[in-house]
């Protein structure tokens, strides 16, 4: 891990900001390589993340893994990582838990500066049109598009996905996040060559 990301690390460790840290036993910072192409963005991490300290770790994240494994993608070369870095006993996030974590989730983007994000779910998705400026309608609408952004130093490529949780929840939606993710693996690995 960068000296950056770890300086990090530790400051959301101590962080007050908002309730949640109260009934968290391990914030979840995110894992994975510090010049990773591809980012994950969740919610926030669950009863099983919390008791791990690691992204992506119970249910939701095993259908992650069955995603990426059946497109090609490797957990381990990917960057992983949620809006909000203590438990959320109730998957529910608030504006104000929200506002008190994107300072860091922005610090990630900065320090890994992946070619390809992937929001997960509306509440990512949300934050990134903030971020990037661009029109979120909603899920429904824009799932499995990948949007191309320019910024300052660079073009960003912006994938909005439901959540895979989302697809645990509503068994009919998972076809529809499979592929989803065979089209997002289109520009992976056009772009890996």
């Amino acid at each position: 891990m960068s000296l950056e990301l770890e300086r990090l690390r530790k400051i959301v460790e101590e962080c007050r900001k908002c309730p949640l840290w109260e009934n968290r036993n391990k914030p979840v910072f995110g894992e994975g390589p510090t010049d990773a192409r591809i980012m994950l963005i969740g919610l926030g991490p669950g009863y099983n993340e919390d008791r791990e300290g690691r992204p992506f770790v119970g249910a939701a994240g095993k259908f992650l893994n069955r995603l990426l494994d059946s497109v090609g993608l490797k957990r381990e070369e990917i960057y992983i990582t949620n809006i909000v870095k203590c438990y959320l006993p109730e998957n529910k996030v608030t504006d104000e838990e929200v506002k008190a974590c994107t300072p860091y989730l922005d610090k990630q983007i900065e320090v890994i500066d992946p070619e390809i994000i992937v929001g997960l779910g509306n509440t990512a998705a949300e934050y990134l049109s903030k971020k990037y400026r661009f029109q979120f309608t909603s899920m429904e609408k824009m799932h499995g598009q990948v949007l191309r952004i320019s910024t300052i130093s660079k073009e960003v490529k912006i994938a909005l996905m439901y959540h895979p949780a989302a697809g645990l929840r509503n068994p009919p939606l998972r076809s529809v996040i499979e592929d989803d993710w065979r089209k997002l693996s289109l520009i992976t690995h056009r772009n890996n060559g």
